[in-house]
């Protein structure tokens, strides 16, 4: 069983990215990233298209038929944080003291250096227009964040936000974390893909299902106590998956976070014409990596 004080802690670091998140499809958004709260220092990040590549044949576990039924938590509150409303997140992890976000939307994407105890960005780099930037994993000195679409990840210097490098990757990028030695990526099917940091080749692949069967819409990932956290898109749950088997060995139901005022708010501030464009804005909730 995984331990009551993980789920605390998850619930809390996804309370922060709650008061700004971003999600795919038709929610409109009149401002995807402040103006007032944009990175001060803004170069555009060296990047040239990449040609997609071709799909291949990807190394995949054989599923295993799961019967046990997942173990439900629920989550408590233990603090809050200022984060800018308007950022589109797609990607937040907690590293020594600092937050690095991403942030999504064509022409609008960026990366991020931002101080939790103030919502301050302290540095920032702006995407070419054609991408759509989303999940985001620090592992040592560098920085990987992938596109939605366009089958691209950067590579950047930790402390600089230089851009080192690019991969490709054969579907839709969408969540990103590591688990010390392996990148592990989600494109919003029931598959994870584990990726060699030094060549970002995909060297193995499991499906996630829990007792009823594939779980799909996979989306934002973080790697805890030896376990995948990924919240399931459009929904409000968090499932914590075994990376050795792809079964769901527990969920986190977070319902009623936010509260009704904070939904209001972000109705109005993000244009929103239901509560079902809010679902799709609130349930990309991008929890931190490392803490």
């Amino acid at each position: 069983m995984i331990p009551h004080r993980t789920a605390i802690l998850v619930a809390f670091l996804i309370w922060v990215a709650l008061l700004g998140t971003g999600c795919r499809g038709n929610t409109v958004v009149q401002s995807a990233v402040a103006e007032d709260a944009a990175p001060t220092a803004t170069p555009t990040v060296a990047a040239t298209p990449t040609p997609s590549p071709e799909p291949t044949e990807l190394p995949t576990e054989p599923p295993v038929n799961q019967t046990v039924t997942p173990v439900r938590f629920g989550y408590v509150v233990v603090e809050e944080f200022e984060h800018d409303p308007g950022a589109f997140t797609q990607g937040l992890v907690f590293v020594d003291g600092m937050f690095y976000e991403g942030t999504g939307g064509r022409g609008q994407s960026t990366l991020r250096r931002v101080d939790p105890a103030t919502g301050e960005v302290l540095q920032g780099i702006r995407y070419p227009e054609q991408y759509f930037a989303e999940g985001v994993a620090v592992l040592d000195d560098r920085i990987f964040q992938l596109t939605w679409q366009s089958q691209t990840g950067f590579i950047l210097d930790r402390e600089t936000f230089e851009l080192e490098g690019q991969f490709t990757y054969p579907t839709e990028g969408w969540g990103l974390t590591h688990d010390g030695e392996r990148l592990i990526m989600s494109d919003g099917t029931p598959s994870l893909y584990f990726l060699d940091p030094a060549t970002q080749n995909i060297i193995g692949q499991i499906t996630v299902q829990d007792d009823q069967g594939p779980v799909a819409m996979l989306n934002e990932l973080e790697y805890i106590d030896g376990q995948i956290y990924a919240n399931i898109w459009q929904t409000e749950q968090i499932a914590i998956i075994d990376p050795a088997s792809g079964n769901v060995t527990a969920y986190i139901d977070l319902r009623g976070l936010p509260d009704d005022d904070a939904r209001a708010k972000l109705i109005g501030l993000h244009d929103l014409v239901d509560e079902q464009a809010l679902a799709c804005l609130l349930y990309t909730s991008d929890a931190a990596d490392d803490l």
